[in-house]
């Protein structure tokens, strides 16, 4: 598809400085832009690699001085470039109908304009709501409920009873509603604990490929609206995550912890079981959490700790190898005095 400068600066809300009839057939990064493409710069370096570049026009926002180059000037030049993207590259469109390979039970509901692709299995009493996809061999259990505009890449699975929100987007080979890890020792044997709960995710939610979100043992897992999960992610039995968190790839929150509201989780931390964690909270890559955290603080480390006193900690760390080099020295030192001899000690003492 192709705009005008003049036509994107108002879908972005933002102003043109240039010829605003110039026209814009593709997006791309200044290394790989040519003629006709709309690049982005959000700071010095980009802003001068995107002039070199032999892109037409450029996304900036309003700190950066004229250019050869049109330019659009928006308040965020990476929320635009988010937003200008898919004007040039829509995603594919699924036209409503079941395939004929796909298993659909007699019960099971189903809009007409959803998507049903081949080799997907839909359940009894399941509910597909208007414009959702299912891509290919997803499984959905029994009672499963999809709202508006769900988008299930292939190989998904939604185990019995989930139940997903509007425009909630889940990639390859996510599984939802697995049985929670609930073992109790019985003599000599691990005795399984039911686990008869669900998992409910709200609005908006993004889970990306190869994640696994456990059901509850009794009660619900919820992810609240808004939140986006990583590749490779780990949420076990009754967790609560709340709204608009980020939890980065590789990631495993045990079970029963509860996570507030924007709680910023990096890649590869571990979450202990029944834990509280405010709103706002971020915790760095890396980091094992044991301990409750209350709103708006910064944790990291293993043991995980506040980021001021962690960096405390490291600081002296790196200061050990010097200490122990002075300390080395210091013994070395003495044990190079020699001793003052017994008789000369004696002989001194006052008569």
């Amino acid at each position: 598809m192709s705009y005008t400068v003049a036509e994107i600066a108002k879908l972005l809300e933002g102003n043109v400085s240039g010829d605003g009839a110039t026209l814009l057939t593709g997006f791309a990064p200044a290394s790989t832009a040519v003629q006709g493409d709309l690049t982005f710069a959000e700071n010095e370096a980009y802003f001068l690699r995107a002039q070199q570049s032999a892109a037409a026009a450029i996304l900036v926002d309003g700190r950066f001085a004229e250019s050869s180059k049109v330019l659009i000037r928006v308040p965020n030049a990476r929320v635009a470039f988010a937003k200008a993207v898919p004007l040039f590259f829509p995603e594919p469109k699924f036209a409503g109908g079941v395939h004929g390979s796909a298993v659909v039970a007699p019960t099971a509901q189903i809009d007409p304009s959803a998507h049903i692709g081949p080799g997907c299995v839909v359940g009894d009493g399941v509910r597909i709501g208007a414009r959702s996809v299912l891509q290919g061999n997803n499984h959905v259990g029994a009672q499963c409920q999809l709202g508006a505009d769900v988008h299930l890449f292939p190989n998904v699975v939604l185990y019995p009873k989930s139940i997903l929100g509007s425009r909630v987007r889940i990639h390859a080979g996510t599984v939802i509603g697995a049985d929670g890890f609930g073992y109790v020792l019985d003599g000599a044997a691990h005795l399984k604990v039911p686990q008869i709960g669900q998992v409910i995710i709200h609005d908006d939610v993004e889970i990306g490929a190869n994640t696994t979100i456990d059901r509850g043992a009794l009660g619900p897992t919820i992810v609240g609206k808004g939140t986006k999960i990583d590749n490779l992610v780990q949420i076990g039995h009754n967790v609560t995550i709340g709204d608009h968190c980020l939890v980065v790839s590789q990631t495993g929150v045990a079970g029963s912890t509860q996570l507030g509201n924007y709680v910023v989780l990096a890649g590869q931390v571990g979450l202990a079981g029944h834990l509280k964690i405010g709103n706002g909270v971020t915790i760095a890559a890396q980091s094992g959490v044991m301990h409750n955290i209350n709103d708006g603080q910064k944790w990291f480390g293993t043991p995980a700790q506040p980021d001021r006193q962690m960096k405390r900690q490291l600081l002296a760390l790196h200061q050990l190898p010097e200490l122990i080099r002075r300390v080395a020295e210091l013994e070395r030192q003495l044990e190079t005095q020699s001793p003052v001899p017994a008789a000369t000690q004696e002989s001194s003492a006052p008569v």
